[in-house]
């Protein structure tokens, strides 16, 4: 990743830190009971739920269920084609904008299919029609369910299908992505890790953990949350941030992973820390595909090798509190990455939010291709109402703008380290910009063309 590109994404959050015995990790704290769950936890996104006044908390754990049985009261019946999994489910957009054109005109809720985008999971190829003046969406889709915890996912798999607020927001912001980045991070003020600076020289021992560990909190004080190239209000932006925060959690050991094989970064240092100190690994999550596919015409498109990877670099903590780039990995935080790499597609199932968050990814990547090709004018189709050119909102929830400093304690050598973890950054357009030309594309095209029904998804 491009340091200059990184640096000012600012993608940073979390501190840790080994005093004398023990290490402090720090993320943002648990939310206490005390609201309804059913107006608070159906404005959530991935279990984090922020309120009117931006404040960023986990949601509190539904362990009676009503949210998902809230959620499922809503859904309507599936129509049966889509209800099943289909390898290359098609969506045209000129379809999806006569369908939505249709609704707003009759003074109708969007139906489900159209919120889920027929339950498309993924966009495989990206194909222009202009004798339809059409562009097609096509990838593995199938039928959608609420889980146990709310969440809306395809029936079979658990991964979650793409939604149409992302979509818009996704195509409305692309052109702008072009300049900058969309991204995330959660950071520490430059007062609050001066004051911590100044705070722990003074600690020559752990002393009582829970009141060091709540020493530290006040401390470092509130920690900011920064959203770039998206509307803050949106789906998409919340997506971002809560996977954000939940990488954090696990990283920093405050929740255990939900799969095997994902230890906390905590529980890698060795106990002497060695080469820890003064250090703030930094992790973010961003989009890794191969070049994308074109065909010669340049009306078939393929997007391929689609992944999420975690990236590493090292921060420096200064004596006043700043932090300086290295332009290194700490050896652990490498680690950590590659364990957050390897393990990201089965994470993304168990912690849907991971899934919600690729979906954006490629949704990006998608608005960005259509931008940078122009293919709209290709297709002579200028999808007013997905594009934004005609009224269309997308729902908006509050904008996240801090979260607080959450502190614990467990003993790990007599190193100092203090870091800062986390973040999303999606070079959309870095994406985009790397294309090979080949035929297999073209035979996708062929098979994929727009019937002379009125039907905007197909199997």
């Amino acid at each position: 990743m491009r340091t200059e590109q990184l640096r000012r994404a600012r993608i940073t959050s979390r501190v840790a830190m080994a005093l004398m015995l023990g290490v402090v990790a720090i993320a943002g704290a648990t939310y206490a009971p005390g609201q309804d769950l059913e107006l608070r936890e159906s404005r959530s996104v991935g279990g984090i739920y922020t309120d009117a006044q931006g404040q960023l908390r986990n949601a509190q754990v539904d362990e009676l269920g009503r949210l998902a049985r809230l959620r499922t009261a809503g859904l309507a019946p599936i129509p049966a084609e889509l209800g099943a999994a289909a390898p290359m489910r098609k969506v045209s957009l000129k379809g999806l904008e006569a369908a939505i054109r249709e609704a707003v005109e009759a003074g109708r809720e969007l139906p489900d299919e159209v919120r889920y985008l027929a339950g498309l999971q993924q966009v495989q190829y990206v194909l222009v029609y202009p004798e339809h003046n059409d562009i097609v969406l096509a990838g593995p889709g199938e039928g959608w369910k609420v889980d146990a915890r709310g969440n809306i996912v395809g029936v079979t798999t658990g991964r979650p299908v793409m939604l149409l607020d992302d979509l818009l927001v996704a195509l409305r912001t692309a052109r702008g992505a072009a300049r900058q980045a969309i991204s995330c991070s959660i950071d520490p003020t430059g007062e609050g890790l001066q004051r911590l600076r100044s705070h722990v020289s003074k600690l020559r021992t752990i002393g009582n953990p829970a009141q060091t560990a709540r020493g530290i909190e006040q401390v470092l004080g509130p920690q900011q949350v920064s959203i770039a190239g998206v509307p803050p209000t949106s789906h998409f932006a919340r997506v971002m941030v809560a996977a954000d925060y939940r990488m954090k959690r696990l990283a920093m050991g405050f929740e255990a992973a939900p799969i095997a094989g994902l230890p906390s970064f905590l529980s890698m240092i060795p106990a002497t820390g060695r080469g820890m100190s003064n250090m703030l690994p930094r992790w973010w999550l961003e989009p890794k595909y191969e070049p994308i596919l074109r065909d010669p015409e340049g009306l078939a498109w393929e997007l391929r090798g689609a992944g999420v990877v975690a990236m590493t670099e090292e921060d420096f903590l200064t004596a006043t509190g700043a932090t300086q780039q290295t332009g290194k990995a700490n050896p652990m935080a490498q680690r950590w990455a590659e364990a957050m790499t390897a393990k990201f597609e089965e994470l993304a199932v168990a912690e849907p939010i991971f899934g919600q968050l690729r979906n954006c990814m490629e949704l990006a990547i998608v608005g960005a291709l259509i931008a940078k090709e122009n293919l709209t004018e290709k297709a002579a189709f200028s999808m007013p109402l997905l594009t934004g050119a005609e009224v269309l909102n997308p729902e908006e929830f509050f904008a996240p703008k801090q979260v607080d400093t959450q502190a614990s304690l467990m003993k790990k050598g007599r190193n100092w380290v203090i870091t800062a973890s986390g973040g999303v950054l999606v070079n959309s357009w870095d994406v985009v910009n790397r294309v090979e030309s080949g035929a297999a594309p073209a035979a996708v095209h062929a098979k994929a063309a727009p019937g002379q029904n009125a039907q905007w998804w197909r199997n």
